[in-house]
């Protein structure tokens, strides 16, 4: 009772795959795929920028800038 054979699984994904279909089972693959590959490159994209790395630009338009205080006197 403690383990299940090779016949329990089989038996455990025709069940699965006639309550879910296969196409809602591949778009499910697709986008844990996608889900593991973006947090790779977010893993990837931290480590650059520990390192001290320039990050990119992406929006051209924005200006980064520093703010100060006026000081009254």
């Amino acid at each position: 009772m403690g383990s299940f054979s090779i016949w329990h699984w089989v038996i455990v994904l025709v069940i699965v795959m006639l309550v879910f279909g296969t196409k809602k089972l591949g778009n499910i693959g697709s986008d844990l795929g996608k889900a593991v590959k973006g947090f790779k490159d977010g893993v990837k994209g931290s480590e650059e920028d520990k390192g001290g790395a320039p990050s990119q630009v992406t929006d051209k338009a924005t200006i980064d800038v520093e703010a100060r205080e006026k000081s009254k006197s």
